[in-house]
């Protein structure tokens, strides 16, 4: 039987994927989803090859902390694998209140609420809040989490620059100051090693009533005492109101957190569709970031040789010519400035058993193109003086 003529275009998205220009570079390159054979503290084997990782979110070297792992295990034998719901429903725990609590007391918040994913925590600190009529001030370099939380709140959003009190003082200006105004930021962020300028930020964002809304996924475990982050760093508690961020990094687990007063995380569990309908984190992830809660507070030598690395690797890079784009974190970038002279110099660190990370614009700006590179408390010495060779090798290959 003859074909109709427009039989051929019955599945457009199945040829849609099928031809994807990007999707056919990403396979021919093959720079991402790269699957490690196995891994012990920062070496991993990729390719039946031993590798050093240089670009985890471990920072705090947590993750093969023998206490973690042990309560991990001790939390599945109690309580089973899943709780197959949502906290809404069948899926709270007594597991899940004692950690939202605890991390509430060491941000010296009212309450907190644990997310399934750091992503999910992040976006639903901007879209439980911010509707449709309000204005969004969002600091241009902010994490895609982020921005989808600012499209699904329906809310006219104004970019300011890259941490630029300045900029979002015009900016504001230039806004009806009668409007219910969201600033959203970073604390740290992790393209770029940036720690937000918070007292100036938050000066504004208090002249002009602007809710804030700070993602600290790279600056929790990282900055301020004992690494409660950013904002304990500059001491200005008083001046965020929300603060969202991952379990994975620091806290070396899976999922994230959203931590403020009391009525504010009990109006996100009212009318955030992310924390209604998503399930509730393991057993096992809720226990391993207790456990690394409990170590940041017990074991500061973790948090101190996370700082001595950071200073050693930076120096390094540094003798080397690397431009850094002025990171002040763990979280530091290899600018680059195209994607091609980003992709041989990954490779070539991949071929001296280095294992970092590509970021080509879009994700970063135009003329950023970078290495993206994460410093660890578990990296030795021995690992920063392979990784410094690595590095001279990479660069004679632009």
């Amino acid at each position: 039987m003859a074909l109709s003529f427009f039989t051929k275009n019955r599945k457009a998205i199945q040829a849609r994927c099928r031809d994807d220009y990007a999707t056919k570079m990403r396979l021919k390159y093959a720079p991402y989803y790269h699957a490690m054979e196995a891994q012990n503290g920062t070496t991993v084997r990729l390719h039946g090859k031993e590798t050093i990782m240089l670009s985890s979110n471990d920072y705090l070297g947590l993750s093969f902390h023998p206490k973690v792992i042990e309560a991990g295990r001790a939390a599945m034998l109690k309580w089973g694998t899943s709780t197959t719901g949502a906290r809404t429903s069948n899926g709270s725990r007594a597991y899940h209140v004692e950690l939202e609590e605890k991390l509430a007391a060491f941000l010296g918040r009212e309450a907190c609420h644990i997310h399934v994913a750091g992503y999910l925590s992040c976006l639903s600190s901007v879209a439980s809040f911010a509707q449709k009529g309000d204005v969004v001030l969002a600091d241009k370099n902010i994490h895609s989490c982020l921005w989808d939380g600012i499209r699904l709140s329906m809310a006219t959003v104004e970019r300011f620059s890259h941490n630029s009190p300045d900029d979002l003082r015009e900016v504001l200006g230039a806004v009806n100051q009668d409007a219910t105004k969201m600033l959203v930021i970073e604390g740290v962020y992790s393209m770029e090693g940036h720690i937000a300028r918070l007292p100036e930020l938050s000066e504004i964002a208090e002249e002009h009533g602007c809710f804030t809304v700070l993602d600290d996924a790279h600056g929790f475990g990282v900055l301020g005492r004992q690494g409660r982050g950013t904002v304990d760093h500059f001491g200005l508690n008083d001046k965020v109101d929300v603060i969202c961020g991952s379990l994975s990094k620091s806290l070396a687990s899976t999922g994230g957190f959203v931590a403020a007063s009391r009525e504010i995380i009990e109006y996100l569990r009212t009318h955030s569709k992310q924390t209604i309908f998503s399930a509730a984190i393991s057993p096992s992830q809720a226990a391993c970031a207790q456990a690394s809660l409990e170590i940041m507070q017990a074991e500061p030598q973790h948090l101190e040789k996370l700082w001595a690395n950071t200073k050693k690797y930076r120096a390094m890079l540094k003798s080397l010519g690397l431009d850094t784009w002025e990171s002040e974190t763990p979280a530091v970038p290899i600018v680059l400035g195209s994607k091609e002279r980003v992709y041989p110099f990954w490779k070539a660190l991949l071929d001296k058993g280095v294992f970092t990370v590509m970021s080509i614009a879009p994700a970063v700006p135009a003329g950023k193109d970078l290495i993206r590179t994460a410093i660890s408390a578990m990296h030795t010495e021995e690992q920063l003086e392979k990784i410094a060779d690595a590095m001279a090798y990479a660069m004679k290959k632009l």
